[in-house]
């Protein structure tokens, strides 16, 4: 006869449920709780604002560990990935917000960086510090419609020049780019399938116009003002940026910023040659070569125009603008230089190399975010346009050329990034935005 086993009652009491105390232990700490949240809130704001995923993720952690907590961050241009944890703890807390596709904007840049150093000395506190970014957030550019629309037209003013179009190519190429600032407006207005549609419409407006315009002014050189006219969009930085993060180990982040880049170029590269070819007109290597018509005096007064317009396009706060200024001069004029001495690639590094020591000396001594110098500087240097030249070239028929040309864009952005590992190398930076 099979002999039954009593069972024994155990109080459910006196299980203790693993999950619901550590559950208590994350809500009942208050601090921690408006920590995490400031972080999230600084994180999503920030990543708006034009800094690099590698300058994101290191300046979060640092201030999460001002804060006295620990935190892992990984930053891509749609989403962050938030976890921390406090000293000695295993779990962690995990957070993801997506983020909208962020632009460049130096003057809240500016005034989050100034937003945490308080926080941090102990001038704000978190509820302070956390409605203080909801302020910055809603804050008008520091430069009006009007100035944000003259930042196209000078920069489409001083590529034309620098690039060696004669003075109708400048003077074209400045209208068409407040046309295509126009265009930037109605799409950010309307959203949607036209928003997605920007790179290849304003492209496509842009060639439509230059070779209309090229029928009663044959010594236009079509390629010349359509490239000038949609440089401000034309992501070179975004391609350098990749790669650069790459090298740097965010291979997520940089392979993204990369990907995005490269169909942004191919976009306005359609867009600009449906546009040419709707007039009738052919790329060929007469009408698409660049001229000399530019002269030594002249060369400055292109050059002024174009570093005038990164600020204004960066919305760069008035007291930054002689340090930006001198940064870009000193990345542009080591590029010259470098390039008479040695060869062109070369160039290029040793004018990142110029651009990163500035920039990690200029956030050492003011204590102010580096991208505010930085990024306009190598912006100077970016190589989205030899991109779009060499896709113009292919187009007429000349492959070898063309490829040379685009993969040059490629060789460009390398030597940047190289040039930023041998500065940081030289000057360690900062942990700043």
């Amino acid at each position: 006869m099979k002999k039954e086993i009593p069972s024994v009652p155990v109080p459910s009491q006196d299980i203790p449920n693993p999950d619901k105390s550590m559950s208590r232990r994350r809500d009942d700490d208050p601090a921690y709780n408006d920590a995490c949240r400031f972080i999230i809130k600084l994180g999503t704001a920030v990543h708006g604002y034009g800094p690099s995923a590698a300058r994101l993720e290191a300046y979060l952690n640092g201030v999460t560990e001002a804060l006295g907590y620990q935190g892992v961050f990984r930053s891509t241009p749609s989403e962050i990935t938030f976890a921390f944890s406090k000293p000695g703890q295993l779990w962690q807390r995990t957070h993801i917000a997506p983020v909208p596709v962020g632009g460049y904007n130096m003057a809240k840049l500016a005034y989050v960086g100034e937003l945490v150093e308080k926080l941090v000395s102990g001038k704000y506190n978190l509820s302070e510090a956390y409605d203080r970014l909801d302020e910055i957030e809603n804050m008008s550019n520091p430069w009006g419609v009007t100035t944000y629309a003259l930042s196209f037209v000078l920069v489409g003013f001083g590529f034309a020049g620098l690039i060696q179009g004669n003075l109708w190519d400048v003077a074209i190429s400045g209208l068409l780019s407040l046309a295509v600032y126009i265009i930037l407006v109605i799409a950010d207005k309307t959203g949607g399938r036209f928003a997605d549609a920007l790179p290849f419409v304003s492209a496509y407006f842009a060639g439509l116009s230059a070779a209309l315009i090229k029928l009663f002014l044959p010594e236009l050189n079509h390629t010349v003002v359509t490239l000038s006219a949609i440089v401000i969009l034309i992501p070179g930085f975004m391609v350098s940026a990749g790669i650069i993060e790459i090298v740097e180990n965010h291979v997520v982040a940089g392979s993204a910023r990369l990907m995005g880049g490269l169909v942004y170029l191919i976009k306005q590269f359609t867009g600009a040659w449906l546009g040419i070819a709707t007039v009738g007109l052919l790329w060929s290597s007469e009408n698409g070569a660049i001229g000399s018509h530019t002269t030594g005096n002249e060369i400055w007064l292109y050059i002024a125009m174009l570093f005038l317009g990164l600020c204004f396009a960066y919305q760069t706060l008035l007291r930054d603008f002689i340090w930006v200024v001198i940064s870009c001069a000193l990345s542009f004029g080591a590029v010259n230089l470098s390039s008479v001495l040695l060869n062109a690639n070369l160039g290029t590094l040793f004018g990142a190399i110029a651009a990163g020591l500035f920039a990690n000396l200029w956030a050492r001594t003011t204590g102010r975010p580096t991208s505010i110098v930085l990024i306009p500087s190598i912006t100077v240097l970016v190589s989205g346009s030899i991109g779009f030249r060499g896709l113009v070239v292919v187009a007429a028929g000349q492959t070898d050329q063309g490829l040379d040309q685009f993969m040059q864009m490629f060789v460009v952005a390398l030597a940047i990034a190289a040039g930023l590992l041998v500065a940081n190398t030289i000057l360690r930076p900062k942990v700043t935005l």
